[in-house]
C-alpha cells in the first residue's frame, strides 16, 4: 500500500457503531468499517458506511463493536498511543491472519484475534529506533476493537508458541547500515 493519511482496510469489517457517535437515537447502528485515517497526536479515525449509505469519517476506535450489546470500553482500552504522524501503511501479515492473541491493556489480559497491522512512516518517532512501533489491530473476544503496539501482544500458535508469560524484551537502540 502507498503511504497515506487515509487507507483501505485489508478486509472490510461488519461492525456496529455506538449510536451517540453518529447522532442516532439507538444504542448501536450497523455499519461496514472499510477505512482508516491518521492525524498526528490523535486517535486513529475509522471510516464506516452506515445502512443509510452515509459515510462517516474519523470515528474513534472505541466507537466500534462487533456486537450490538456494548460494554464499558473507553478510548484508553481501545488504543494505547496516539498516531505519530499522518503517514502509514496497512498490512495484514499472512502468518498472523486469524491467529489468537493476548493483548495486555492497562495491566489486564484480553483474548483477541489479529486483524491487521498499521505501520507508521515518515515521522520523527519512527526514525528513532527506541520509538519505532507497529500497531496491531485486534478484535477482543467480547467484540471490541483494540490497537496495541507489538510489545503488548502475544500470539498463540499451537504448533510453535508456548505460554511462558510475558517476555522481557529489550528496546531496539541501534540503527544498522551495511554501508558504514
Amino acid at each position: 500500500m502507498l503511504y497515506t493519511a487515509s487507507g483501505s482496510l485489508p478486509k472490510h469489517q461488519y461492525v456496529y457503531v455506538a449510536g451517540g457517535f453518529v447522532g442516532a437515537n439507538t444504542a448501536t447502528v450497523p455499519a461496514v468499517w472499510f477505512g482508516l485515517h491518521a492525524h498526528p497526536a490523535r486517535a486513529w479515525g475509522c471510516t464506516v458506511m452506515l445502512e443509510s449509505g452515509a459515510v462517516y469519517r474519523n470515528l474513534p476506535p472505541h466507537a466500534l463493536s462487533w456486537t450490538e450489546k456494548l460494554c464499558n470500553w473507553g478510548l484508553a482500552e481501545a488504543q494505547m498511543w496516539n498516531c505519530y504522524g499522518s503517514q502509514f501503511s496497512l498490512h495484514e501479515y499472512t502468518y498472523l491472519t486469524g491467529l489468537r492473541a493476548i493483548a495486555q491493556i492497562r495491566k489486564r489480559e484480553y483474548p483477541c484475534v489479529y486483524l491487521f497491522t498499521a505501520i507508521p512512516v515518515g515521522d520523527g518517532f519512527t526514525a528513532e529506533p527506541t520509538q519505532d512501533k507497529e500497531f496491531m489491530f485486534l478484535r477482543t473476544d467480547f467484540g471490541r476493537l483494540t490497537i496495541q503496539p507489538t510489545n503488548r501482544v502475544r500470539f498463540i500458535d499451537g504448533s510453535f508458541t508456548h505460554d511462558v508469560g510475558w517476555p522481557t524484551l529489550s528496546v531496539q537502540k541501534d540503527v544498522y547500515s551495511c554501508e558504514d
